[in-house]
């Protein structure tokens, strides 16, 4: 496992056996800082992102969300910035992203983009989740997608690496 602190957060990946690390500490540290920063989230967070096997995710998928069959990404929601009983200036623990790397780099490969690009994409995706967004609902994969649209542009601005310019979910509602 590997540990950075960046702008007051505090970021840990890990990569599971079956697995391998698609970003490393330093570009995962500044796509979740955006994501905060973008919305002004001020408090410290704990943020953890975890790379595993299709089994693994398939199992986790199982478990939190009912559903037999691997995804992407998952992402799994423990405190909220905003959360009235945490102590002022104690930090946050977001949560945890899992990302499965196969899967990842099949759909990366499917889009015609690098799996790093996918990951990037993905990792603005699961923060958002542990932020509240959802897309369950289509006026809520419609204000969630827009988001991503925009951190991803944003992303582009600030000399993050990458080519993706639109959120993956939409096709799966079309």
């Amino acid at each position: 496992m590997a540990t950075s602190t960046t702008e007051a957060n505090e970021y840990d990946i890990a990569c599971e056996e079956g697995a391998e690390v698609i970003l490393d500490l330093d570009e995962t540290a500044a796509v979740c800082d955006l994501v905060l920063r973008e919305e002004s989230v001020v408090r410290p967070c704990l943020v953890s992102v975890t790379y595993v096997s299709d089994l693994r995710i398939r199992e986790l998928n199982k478990e939190w969300r009912g559903i037999d069959t691997p995804t992407d990404v998952i992402s799994l929601e423990c405190e909220r910035p905003d959360d009235p009983d945490l102590a002022e200036g104690e930090p946050c623990e977001l949560g945890d992203i899992v990302l499965a790397t196969a899967y990842v780099s099949r759909q990366a490969e499917q889009f015609g983009v690098t799996a790093k690009d996918e990951c990037r994409l993905l990792l603005i995706h699961g923060m958002l989740h542990l932020l509240g967004y959802d897309h369950i609902a289509d006026d809520e994969a419609e204000v969630m997608e827009a988001r991503e649209d925009e951190l991803l542009a944003l992303a582009r601005i600030e000399g993050l690496p990458g080519h993706v310019e639109i959120t993956r979910h939409r096709e799966e509602r079309s």
